[in-house]
């Protein structure tokens, strides 16, 4: 009798457990696409880190702006919603989308293979080259080898951060930018490998700041709005957008504001 009861439970578990399966199935089925959700709520949640210039920072009255703050803020027009900006840090970055806490990054990420693996990709929107910062007072360290044993201030899960690493660097942790600058000119590390873009404007910014390049990477880098994948509709709108903004002309008047040139090819 006690078999015969637990063999009766164990069939009733098993049949909720159908049930619950061919509803959940159902309710997949008849779900929006990451596009429509946008679309319905009227908003699209962006991350970006808020501390790398002039891509995305925030200005003297404390309001982020910068390059991809702004071409992302008007591909959000084009598809008829707000954007709302979440702030995080660059190495919580790719874990904060996987996770869904914004639909897409703008953060001058460099498009590559890997990535490509686990991410989409919109076109590209920008290319600039990697360099090597030093002190203006440094003399020994020339050419990307000669970071062997040297400290470099990286972000270390960027694309710049592997070039350090793969030049025998020791890599200091950063959280941007502005803080592999501040710990370079204080002489707390060796050298920085960083994006050519953001050096010449900050040096435009602060000619007097004792940095200088040493040496660049020849292929440029472009860089893309990242996406988790499984949302084609949202990559094709967001596509047809930057392209639509590089026909009228908007995209020019964005890039020519913080550039002076066109920065996508």
């Amino acid at each position: 009798m006690k078999k015969l009861s637990i063999l009766i439970t164990t069939l009733l578990v098993a049949s909720v457990g159908l049930v619950g399966c061919g509803t959940s199935t159902s309710k997949t089925a008849t779900s929006k696409n990451l596009l429509e959700t946008i679309k319905s709520e009227g908003k699209i949640q962006i991350g970006t880190e808020g501390t790398y210039a002039p891509y995305t920072f925030h200005d003297k009255s404390g309001k982020l702006t910068g390059f991809d703050v702004d071409i992302a803020t008007e591909v959000s027009k084009r598809l008829g919603v707000k954007p709302e900006f979440v702030e995080t840090k660059w190495d919580g970055m790719l874990a904060g989308l996987g996770a869904k806490r914004f639909d897409m990054i703008a953060n001058e990420v460099g498009i590559n293979s890997d990535r490509k693996l686990k991410y989409d990709f919109s076109t590209s929107y920008i290319v600039s080259k990697a360099v090597l910062i030093v002190n203006s007072s440094d003399n020994t360290i020339k050419k990307f080898a000669d970071l062997k044993g040297k400290k470099s201030a990286q972000s270390l899960t960027s694309d710049l951060g592997k070039i350090a690493k793969a030049n025998g660097a020791v890599l200091q942790a950063v959280d941007g930018f502005n803080q592999s600058i501040d710990l370079l000119v204080s002489k707390r590390v060796d050298a920085t490998v960083n994006d050519s873009l953001s050096y010449l404007d900050l040096k435009k910014q602060k000619p007097n700041l004792a940095i200088k390049i040493v040496d660049q990477k020849g292929n440029a880098q472009p860089s893309g709005f990242m996406f988790n994948k499984g949302n084609k509709e949202l990559v094709t709108a967001v596509n047809k957008a930057l392209a639509d903004m590089k026909s009228d002309g908007t995209y020019s008047k964005i890039s020519n504001k913080y550039f002076g040139s066109d920065v996508s090819k």
